[in-house]
């Protein structure tokens, strides 16, 4: 029973993985509307590189003995950590990879906490560092001083610094950019912080460049009434965060430890999400509306604009070769979900998946150099 199951599914995935590879294909010739892809799946978009969904099948079910079990079908999570492994395959043969970036909260350490000394992903970005790929941690924390970030994430901080002292790494290639797509940070040993402020005009596309301070105001302006009327509507115990790039609707202080409901929060990136979309300064600028875990924020940009300006601070890597590692890729309010314009993805739903995913991606490097 387990083999034929087996079997069914792998044949499932090999259909799709060719459904994949045929869009790919017209995607080439500038006519992947024609797919097959896209007439079953109308909203598809780019693939940066083909998926192994057959072969990564095998390997999850030899993990998760998806094709063992009696009752319960495939689930989105078996899906979702496929996805993953079919992504990862295909970057350590074709790639080659040489970004990995990494979204903060729920990604490398959890919700509202730090990144300390004993966090077990601080092992394996440093391996990724000593093969020379450049990582980056392009997170909605948006912080003009190094020291905030280094609050932040001061145990991979003194990490990459002990493994410098020690000659474990050369030149480390690592970089912070806050505020999705506001604030760049490199690493630098000989600052207090180990953070190196990078001015804006060395390192934002030329499309950036034409974000102005007035645009940037009035789109700001918008969101931060959008908000007001969403705690007025629904009567939030909750209060107005004004930043220089974001807008933020966080719990009163008065109140506690206020918990916003699911629901709320939702309502209220929707809510004004659509506002700004509306407005003047929302049809000028980019701008990104998400749920935060017990905040919602507005920031100027997206994860698509951090991805794409890492790339081109290390010199313009292609999408094909950079994979980002996120939690947040559902489209309600998921400030990882525009990174798929920029780059391959993988989608983890917690730090722990985040260490396995790098510890898989280490698994597949190896076992392609032996072969």
């Amino acid at each position: 029973m387990a083999s034929t199951a087996h079997r069914r599914y792998a044949e499932i995935m090999r259909d799709v993985e060719d459904l994949i590879n045929d869009h790919i294909r017209h995607q080439r010739k500038g006519t992947s509307q024609r797919s097959k892809l896209k007439f079953l799946v109308p909203s598809v978009s780019l693939f940066f590189t083909p998926l192994l969904l057959e072969e990564a099948f095998v390997y999850q079910d030899s993990r998760r003995r998806i094709s063992s079990r009696r009752f319960v079908p495939p689930s989105f999570n078996d899906i979702r950590l496929t996805l993953n492994s079919a992504q990862m395959m295909s970057l350590v043969r074709n790639g080659p990879l040489q970004l990995v970036t990494f979204d903060g909260d729920v990604t490398l350490y959890d919700d509202g906490q730090s990144l300390t000394e004993n966090n077990p992903v601080i092992p394996r970005i440093l391996n990724l560092l000593a093969q020379n790929l450049k990582v980056g941690i392009v997170t909605a924390a948006g912080y003009t001083d190094a020291s905030k970030y280094y609050g932040r994430l001061y145990g991979l901080l003194e990490a990459i610094k002990t493994a410098v002292i020690k000659k474990e790494i050369a030149n480390p290639a690592l970089i912070i950019l806050g505020g999705e797509s506001n604030y760049l940070f490199s690493f630098n040993l000989s600052l207090k912080h180990l953070l190196r402020y990078v001015p804006r005009m060395e390192w934002i596309l030329e499309e950036m460049k034409q974000w102005t301070e007035p645009d940037v105001t009035a789109l700001l302006d918008v969101a931060e009434t959008a908000l007001r009327e969403c705690i007025s509507n629904m009567h939030l115990p909750a209060g107005i965060l004004r930043k220089e790039r974001a807008v933020g609707m966080i719990p009163n202080s008065e109140s506690g430890a206020a918990k916003f409901s699911r629901e709320q929060l939702e309502e209220t990136v929707l809510v004004t999400q659509q506002v700004v979309e509306m407005s003047a300064a929302g049809r000028k600028l980019p701008f990104c509306a998400f749920n935060g875990g017990n905040d919602v924020f507005v920031d100027i940009g997206d994860k698509s604009w951090g991805v794409l300006s890492c790339q081109k601070y290390f010199g313009g890597i292609e999408g094909g070769k950079t994979l980002h590692v996120g939690d947040q890729f559902l489209s309600a309010g998921a400030n990882d979900f525009k990174a798929r314009l920029a780059c391959t993805t993988a989608w983890i739903a917690s730090p722990a998946e985040t260490v396995q995913l790098l510890d898989e991606l280490d698994f597949h490097g190896k076992s392609t150099s032996k072969n």
